[in-house]
């Protein structure tokens, strides 16, 4: 953004600091403008013909600038995928323990991502570990939406389970 005699054109188009249209005037009139109120003039829309100029305190604007900025950076949330690895003979207890860590990362807000391997000649009885899929999916149902369906890679079959939106929650 160009201010005050950074301001290269002759006209502008000049908004005063109450957001009252002042009309096409030359840039120099705008300054002597802005000087006698104490305030700068910002060129806001350098694109339009002629440009628009806004008289109006420069410091505070990009104070206020960079205050949305960082509340913007605050609400930002980083979703990570946390994978959980499980074999199709796992026994009640330790599938009850993945369970639970896999609900402790959906109240996180993380993503899960259940890793299915397959040892030997396990593969050819691939619909087991699906139903052992399936399984921790209803588990975990009420807090999870299936992202993507169990699915044979290579030797894993691989889930993707996403935290439910506080909107799906209250509208089961």
């Amino acid at each position: 953004m160009r201010v005050n005699e950074e301001i290269r054109v002759r006209d502008a188009r000049v908004i005063d600091s109450n957001g009252q249209q002042l009309g096409v005037m030359l840039v120099k009139e705008a300054l002597r403008t802005a000087a006698e109120q104490g305030l700068d003039l910002v060129e806001v829309a350098p694109q339009a013909r002629p440009p628009v100029c806004r008289i109006m305190d420069y410091g505070k604007y990009k104070y206020e600038q960079s205050k949305r900025e960082r509340d913007a950076r605050k609400k930002q949330r980083v979703i990570n995928v946390k994978e959980l690895k499980i074999r199709p003979g796992i026994e009640e207890h330790d599938f009850q323990v993945k369970v639970r860590n896999a609900r402790r990362f959906l109240t996180d807000g993380d993503k899960i991502k259940l890793t299915l391997m397959f040892r030997g000649r396990q593969i050819t009885h691939a619909s087991l570990g699906r139903n052992v899929c399936l399984k921790f999916y209803q588990e975990l149902e009420s807090q999870a939406v299936m992202e993507r369906e169990p699915k044979v890679e290579g030797r894993n079959m691989i889930m993707i389970l996403a935290p439910r939106s506080q909107e799906q929650v209250k509208g089961d």
